[in-house]
């Protein structure tokens, strides 16, 4: 579509194939901005593009790569240069780990907690860097979580990860506040995205996670999770222009679990 307010805008969104990434690509989509998604699994990615594209979007594309490795920001922003002709947005929502009980964690899962989240954020940020500040403007906003505030239970080693996220989009945003570029986090408490709602009606969750979301939900004072589209619109919002006077801030999706 040709007009909306991401009209003419490009935006990357990392982790963009599936549950919230996949909302938020759709939002932007019908908000007029051409999208490149980002993730490993070339499958997941190639389904992706495909329901997007059937939906109408007129500029969607894909660039299948593990976010966390050495250099991958670099590739990412050539592809967007490829496949868009350059990036006005990102988004980072690739994430993932394991959430289980600190003392169930190994060296391995804790580095795999980091690397989705973490690296993932910081290869991608600062490889929009220069570009975005050459342009002098750019919307950077990342998905944090809201068990960051709450302390969630099993959530301590995501919360390292993710209460990095948070960190570092407040430390560039004062370091770059008079540059055009905006850095912002959409802060989500439980989310049902397709994927879990499958899994629930499945059955195929782990007895730990179902339990976890069963804490989650009792902390929140609306007695239910956020819908994708809930925490998408969020998102776009602080991608737009509207938003310009908004930078280092945690905008917290959470039907009231914190406050303030």
């Amino acid at each position: 579509m040709s007009g909306g307010r991401l009209a003419g805008r490009r935006a990357v969104i990392t982790g963009g194939a599936t549950g919230i990434g996949f909302g938020v690509a759709r939002r932007f989509l019908a908000e007029g901005a051409a999208v490149l998604l980002a993730g490993p699994d070339e499958a997941v990615m190639n389904d992706a593009t495909g329901r997007l594209s059937a939906d109408g979007a007129q500029v969607v594309a894909a660039h299948v790569e593990d976010l966390s490795h050495s250099g991958a920001g670099e590739r990412l922003v050539a592809a967007a240069v490829e496949e868009l002709g350059g990036i006005d947005i990102l988004v980072n929502n690739a994430g993932g780990g394991v959430i289980t009980a600190t003392a169930n964690h190994t060296e391995q899962t804790i580095r795999r907690t980091i690397d989705n989240n973490l690296w993932t954020t910081l290869n991608s940020t600062l490889a929009v860097l220069a570009p975005m500040l050459a342009a002098g403007y750019g919307r950077v906003v990342n998905i944090g979580a809201e068990s960051v505030r709450n302390g969630l239970n099993g959530h301590a080693i995501y919360n390292a990860a993710k209460g990095g996220v948070h960190a570092f989009a407040v430390g560039l945003a004062r370091e770059y506040a008079a540059s055009g570029v905006t850095f912002n986090t959409v802060a989500p408490s439980y989310v049902l995205t397709p994927e879990i709602q499958a899994g629930l009606a499945e059955g195929t969750l782990p007895e730990e996670f179902r339990s976890i979301t069963d804490i989650a939900v009792s902390l929140i004072p609306m007695r239910r999770p956020a819908t994708v589209d809930e925490v998408a619109a969020a998102v776009l919002f602080l991608a737009s222009e509207e938003a310009g006077f908004i930078t280092g801030q945690v905008l917290s999706v959470n039907g009231g679990s914190s406050m303030g």
